[in-house]
């Protein structure tokens, strides 16, 4: 069995980093899995062929992105945050691995990786991981709240269009028409899974969910004092752990977090973050604070999780959280809203804390309870055993496995 895997972005973060641990633990098993990317990155992995290797492609790679991109630029009401278009891409059919694979996996294959039109050339199983909302709609990532996928599209509310015949109708359309009925769309949570369901596009096609992996050979419990040490945090506070993105990003819903300090006393916690964080708001915040930056390696970021003692997700829309699936795979538990694909992660007061929706109070409570919690060494085990045996890569792998032999019997 040769599945080809279809990844787009760097393999060291984001949506990529899923797919290539499922890969991972494919290769485990003994399927001969390969990933095609358009990733420079590619661990020295022999079974990872990128089309960005020299700097032609490189170029290429980018102007391809850029190029989809502009597609929604011509609005000039749009919303800040992500929209694709899908109309850009090389023909990844024409290559060897293609021809040669029997099964076909896409995962996040935005950026100008794959124009869709080229799926309707397949004749062999696909398989699409859902890694986000994109493959359902007519170029958002996330909805937010917006029902138009259900019905077509049109009037988009994240471009500032006024017309129903606007691209977001033109991209839907595209999908309808290249898009093959026969490929298995599955959902990395349940959530994912029933919003494709209620889709124009997905409502008569095979929808499942398996889960997002995590690899839990390198998220693992390390001994806090350690971690605190090798991290430099010399605190005596309970530490509470985020991953900040831009504040563009609405759907993460820093704002609820920044929200919920409002309810907590500085003098009981130290925060930490990593990833984008706006120095000016952090200074105003009144609590001690340590910022770690960007963290590409599993190393930094298991020090960093085994350092603290919760974990805040503040998402109002996730597909998944593979945040909050690391944290807990470090023995850390787990704060956040009971609703989207996080819901399916955290396991209320056994390995974490699942607030009302979106109830700033509530994670706060949430933080209170977790840390005041007088069995929180069972919290930590709960949370590691819950990736083990639901989240790991070989776990999951295993469904896939055997979702591909029922495709090719």
């Amino acid at each position: 069995m040769k599945v080809l895997h279809l990844v787009a972005g760097e393999l060291t973060g984001g949506a990529a980093r899923g797919a290539y641990w499922l890969h991972q633990g494919l290769r485990s098993l003994g399927v001969d899995s390969l990933v095609y990317t358009n990733s420079q990155e590619t661990h020295g992995d022999t079974s990872v062929v990128s089309v960005s290797r020299s700097k032609k492609d490189k170029i290429i790679s980018i102007a391809r992105s850029q190029a989809d991109q502009a597609f929604a630029s011509v609005y000039r009401k749009r919303q800040s945050g992500m929209f694709s278009a899908g109309i850009m891409g090389a023909d990844f059919t024409d290559s060897a691995e293609c021809r040669e694979a029997d099964v076909v996996h896409l995962h996040w294959v935005n950026g100008g990786f794959v124009d869709m039109k080229h799926l309707a050339k397949l004749r062999k199983p696909i398989v699409w991981t859902m890694r986000d909302m994109w493959p359902m709609t007519g170029g958002c990532h996330y909805a937010m709240g917006c029902e138009k996928f259900t019905t077509g599209c049109g009037s988009c509310d994240q471009l500032g269009s006024g017309s129903d015949k606007d691209l977001s109708r033109f991209v839907l359309n595209r999908k309808r028409k290249y898009l093959p009925a026969s490929m298995k769309m599955i959902g990395i949570s349940d959530w994912v899974s029933e919003q494709a369901r209620q889709s124009l596009l997905f409502r008569d096609f095979d929808v499942r969910t398996i889960h997002n992996n995590v690899d839990a050979s390198e998220f693992f419990p390390l001994d806090k004092q350690l971690a605190r040490q090798l991290l430099g945090i010399d605190t005596e506070k309970k530490i509470i752990l985020t991953g900040c993105t831009s504040a563009k990003d609405t759907y993460k819903g820093f704002s609820k977090y920044l929200e919920m300090l409002k309810y907590l006393d500085p003098a009981k916690y130290h925060l930490c973050f990593f990833g984008k964080l706006d120095q000016s708001v952090a200074d105003a915040l009144g609590f001690d604070y340590t910022s770690f930056g960007y963290l590409h390696d599993s190393i930094s970021l298991r020090l960093l999780y085994s350092a603290a003692d919760v974990f805040i997700a503040p998402s109002l829309m996730e597909a998944f959280g593979k945040t909050l699936a690391e944290a807990m795979g470090c023995g850390t538990p787990v704060v956040c809203f009971d609703a989207t694909g996080p819901k399916d992660i955290v396991t209320h007061k056994h390995d974490g804390y699942k607030a009302e929706p979106f109830d700033a109070r509530g994670l706060a409570e949430g933080v209170e309870w977790v840390t005041g919690e007088a069995d929180y060494a069972r919290l930590a085990l709960n949370a590691r055993e819950k990736i083990l045996t639901t989240f790991d890569s070989p776990v999951i792998a295993r469904q896939y496995q055997a979702l591909y032999e029922e495709m090719l019997a």
